[in-house]
């Protein structure tokens, strides 16, 4: 590999500062998953270009608009049953999926936000038995997604390419 070169997550090859030079800066005209992308890609870059570096503030990103649209979006398609609290996927959507993330988002910025505790369910097992299997609350499931799609990248080029 060349300098200012480094593997993506998806293990393409990432040409640091020529490709970020090529686009439009971080907000203009895109949509959340490709700003998303973006900022995962910036975080990937930063973390294996100075493996040094420690990254202390990352909360803010966790919190931004596209990165929990992305994390609602990838919560919705895995569906899943309701949380301790019983709000589904349905009852977000007809609450209105702008507002909801727009309260959520606020609640997270004003350090109001506190998860629910986890709804548990017994899983039968297929050779007998019980597994138990906890359900976070929707409205956690996105804040976990979204600090999953922040944290990612930044571990990620800390691990062996070969493996």
């Amino acid at each position: 590999m060349e300098a200012g070169e480094s593997r993506s997550r998806e293990g393409a090859l990432v040409r640091g500062a020529a490709r970020r030079a090529e686009r439009p800066g971080i907000g203009e005209g895109l949509q959340p998953r490709e700003r998303l992308r973006r900022l995962q890609e910036r975080l990937y870059d930063k973390a294996k270009g100075e493996p040094a570096t420690r990254f202390h503030f990352l909360y803010d990103k966790i919190c931004r608009e596209d990165v929990l649209t992305c994390a609602w979006e990838r919560v919705r398609r895995n569906r899943g049953d309701p949380g301790v609290d019983g709000q589904t996927i349905e009852a977000v959507e007809a609450y209105g999926v702008k507002r909801w993330l727009g309260e959520l988002r606020e609640d997270l910025r004003a350090g109001r936000y506190e998860p629910k505790p986890v709804r548990r369910v017994m899983i039968r097992k297929p050779g007998g038995g019980e597994r138990p299997l906890g359900i976070p609350a929707i409205r956690d499931r996105v804040v976990q997604t979204a600090a999953l799609f922040v944290l990612q990248p930044v571990f990620e080029a800390d691990f062996d390419e070969a493996t």
